[in-house]
């Protein structure tokens, strides 16, 4: 079962990543290459991307895996973190931004959607729950703050910020800041809540 969960998870991952980029490919207004850039500066790309990564090498481990990247605890753990918050964020805020359609509107839901519940379910079937340490939380964080630097920094170079509200030249820094702020304290009590909730007899 949780070969077959891993397979699923890192097939239907890889397909909605690969589509997600053809159809960019397909109706970019900028150079192939520039467009390449901007489909990598989105936060649901890379994070998706990883997902595809991990459970992909989850089915390549050895049986004995302790000491493979999947098995390293808290690893799957911070991996469904940063899935959890793709869909949150996107759920709650940028849902009404746009109406996709046809195959968009697919790989839409497979990226901000589907995927996140799956891998949730995953951690809730697989992960080693004792092992879990609120100490580890700060390490989960590096991931989204060097993000957070890239595209910002990126940003005032290209012009090109991938999420409104992060948006310098339409918001202002002193937003953005705020934005970020917030969006790093959400993934604060996100870690916060798996751990703690990974640790109490209920997923026992």
């Amino acid at each position: 079962m949780k070969r077959n969960l891993s397979a699923f998870i890192a097939t239907l991952a890889w397909i909605a990543v690969l589509t997600q980029y053809y159809l960019m490919i397909q109706n970019r207004v900028e150079s192939t290459t520039e467009t390449t850039i901007r489909f990598f500066s989105f936060f649901t790309i890379l994070t998706n991307s990883l997902v595809a990564v991990f459970f992909t090498l989850n089915l390549m481990r050895p049986k004995t895996g302790e000491h493979s990247i999947p098995d390293r605890p808290g690893t799957l753990t911070a991996v469904t973190v940063y899935i959890t918050v793709v869909g949150l964020v996107y759920q709650v805020i940028l849902r009404q931004t746009w109406e996709p359609t046809g195959l968009q509107k697919i790989i839409d839901e497979l990226l901000h959607s589907v995927i996140p519940v799956l891998v949730i379910v995953f951690w809730y079937l697989y992960e080693k729950k004792s092992s879990l340490k609120f100490s580890q939380i700060p390490k989960w964080l590096i991931y989204p703050l060097l993000y957070l630097f890239y595209v910002l920094i990126r940003g005032s170079i290209s012009g090109f910020y991938p999420y409104p509200f992060i948006n310098v030249a339409a918001i202002g820094w002193q937003k953005v800041m705020v934005n970020s702020a917030g969006i790093t304290v959400l993934f604060l009590v996100i870690s916060a809540v798996f751990v703690k909730f990974g640790k109490s007899r209920v997923f026992l």
